[in-house]
């Protein structure tokens, strides 16, 4: 079941953006729960207080009292993994949302038209990473490592050492047979020694592939261009 949260300080949207969300969960014959909300501190409250968990929110940017960029920012340690949709009247948002990681950005003019495409991709999103892991399996062991939860892949040696969220793991294979396994969109090749997945990178500087770990890691010469135009469309397809 996917749970998820619609908050607008305007009760006539938060009912509208019920409406579109239930009417695309039926599309995909997919089971939701959706719990509404006009005042952005309840939010924070029941996700800080009460432990509620979302798996994507539609959130109202500009709300009295807490805006939905400083939700963003207080939730994002509760739920790491939370789909936010910002909705918005002003434009200049984007870029901010774009550093916060957020899936979405639909703007208040153009909500008929852009905000069921949203919904629509986020649960395929949320639907695709829940069934996708990696699976390592030996004689005397059996792990499976969401994808969601790799930050990066090294070559160590004749092993591939992934890096994920529950810690390292070993498997002996070459970096491209593990990128082959994976086969998904969001891993690329930063360097011939290193696959990062681009959900987890915040920003390319300096020929730095910067993550929201707290890694940072050297883009090759030969692999900047490539990767520049990947997460160009990455992001281009998801804000």
């Amino acid at each position: 079941m996917l749970h998820i949260a619609i908050c607008d300080d305007d009760a006539a949207a938060v009912r509208s953006h019920k409406e579109m969300t239930e009417l695309c969960l039926k599309q995909f014959a997919s089971v939701g729960e959706i719990k509404t909300y006009t005042d952005s501190d309840n939010l924070f409250c029941d996700i800080a207080e009460d432990q509620f968990f979302f798996d994507l929110i539609l959130l109202d940017i500009e709300m009295p009292g807490r805006s939905g960029m400083e939700i963003a920012q207080k939730i994002k340690p509760y739920l790491p993994n939370v789909k936010i949709i910002f909705i918005t009247s002003h434009i200049e948002y984007a870029i901010d949302a774009f550093e916060l990681s957020i899936f979405r950005y639909v703007p208040k003019n153009e909500i008929a038209g852009r905000l069921p495409d949203a919904i629509k991709d986020a649960v395929k999103w949320i639907e695709l990473e829940a069934g996708n892991a990696y699976v390592i399996q030996t004689n005397s062991r059996l792990e499976k490592i969401p994808y969601r939860e790799i930050y990066y892949i090294e070559r160590d040696g004749k092993n591939a050492a992934i890096t994920a969220a529950g810690g390292v793991s070993k498997v002996r294979k070459s970096l491209q047979q593990v990128y082959e396994e994976l086969g998904a969109d969001e891993f690329i090749y930063i360097d011939r020694g290193c696959i990062v997945n681009m959900v987890h990178i915040m920003q390319v500087k300096d020929g730095m592939a910067v993550l929201d770990n707290g890694g940072a890691f050297p883009i090759s010469r030969s692999h900047l261009q490539a990767v520049k135009e990947r997460m160009n469309r990455y992001w281009g397809a998801h804000i």
